[in-house]
């Protein structure tokens, strides 16, 4: 009987110590979020770039950065990390610790269309990468020849482009990169054959085009400054509606109806941020994307500033990776690597 006493007290002192150990545990989760968020940043945050400088995700980062690092208190690094068309830095990201400190300034490519075509992707995006805030978004890409090519608008170089032997060549930021994908659509519309170069970045891209090297091809931010020098020759754009800075160049969808691309830019971090940091980093960042003159900056380099909640990024990157999906399929790419 004395045992059975015994026995039933050390129960109920195993209960009450459990319930005051999740009494504890309840407490830290309550004051953990204004204690990350008074804390954050205490040292550098790094933005990853995962294309060489020069491309949007590089000029988008850029800009941001040099805006965010005093609304933090604290500076904000763009380090790029180059390899893969972005494979490198996006698996850096998603292998760093989830605590704001090292995040990635990536375009949907990167997080949309690679899982599509490569055999062996280093880290499940969907999984082990999380959302953070949109940044910028291009609603036209632009197709510009070398001025070498016998070409002066979009007609003609389809026919050119028809009856070259060999078949002209044209630059990408990579391997299923948008512009990548842009092209092989147009080369599918219609029926034409162009040989495919990669790049690692679009800042390498068009300075292969402006080398000569490639005669053509499809640029977003990489490509503004150059048009407007007159040093690549514009012939058309990729969106729904023609674009403001080159209002004269006719949408590819004018010759081939529902041919359209646009792209946007985004912050990524490790899977597991806390609600805390990652609203005090969308807050900053909406702010940032406010400023005159960064919407300024943006329309320089062909870009918008491009703001929404967390639910509509996320959901925006779900719907576009199922798109890209049945795109890559379509195209039928695919990288060994």
């Amino acid at each position: 009987m004395r045992g059975n006493q015994i026995g039933s007290r050390a129960r109920r002192a195993a209960v009450f110590e459990s319930a005051v150990l999740a009494a504890g545990v309840a407490l830290a989760a309550l004051f953990a979020a204004p204690c990350a968020l008074a804390q954050y940043p205490a040292r550098p945050v790094k933005l990853i770039v995962g294309l060489a400088p020069g491309g949007a995700p590089d000029i988008a980062a850029r800009i941001v950065a040099g805006k965010l690092s005093p609304l933090l208190g604290q500076t904000a690094i763009v380090e790029n990390r180059i390899g893969s068309n972005g494979n490198i830095g996006t698996e850096f990201v998603a292998r760093s610790a989830p605590d704001g400190y090292t995040l990635l300034m990536s375009n949907d490519s990167m997080m949309t269309i690679n899982p599509h075509i490569y055999a062996r992707m280093p880290v499940d995006v969907l999984k082990d990468l999380a959302p953070v805030a949109p940044v910028g978004q291009t609603s036209n890409f632009f197709l510009t020849v070398h001025p070498s090519v016998p070409v002066k608008n979009f007609q003609e170089f389809i026919e050119y482009a028809r009856r070259a032997n060999p078949p002209l060549a044209y630059a990408s930021v990579g391997y299923g990169s948008q512009h990548h994908m842009a092209m092989e659509m147009l080369k599918a519309r219609a029926g034409i054959n162009l040989l495919h170069v990669p790049y690692k970045g679009g800042a390498p891209a068009a300075t292969a085009t402006l080398a000569g090297e490639v005669a053509v091809m499809i640029g977003g931010a990489s490509s503004v400054n150059i048009m407007t020098s007159g040093k690549l020759r514009g012939l058309a754009a990729t969106g729904r509606s023609r674009s403001p800075l080159f209002p004269e160049l006719p949408v590819i969808s004018e010759f081939y109806p529902g041919y359209e691309l646009s792209t946007w830019i985004g912050i990524f971090s490790p899977v597991g941020l806390s609600d805390a940091v990652g609203a005090r980093l969308r807050a900053e960042v909406a702010k940032v994307l406010a400023m005159p003159d960064v919407g300024k900056s943006f329309t320089a380099a062909g870009l918008e500033p491009y703001n929404s909640t967390r639910e509509e990024f996320a959901e925006r990157l779900r719907a576009d990776y199922e798109k890209y999906g049945k795109l890559v399929k379509m195209v039928g790419v695919k990288v060994e690597e």
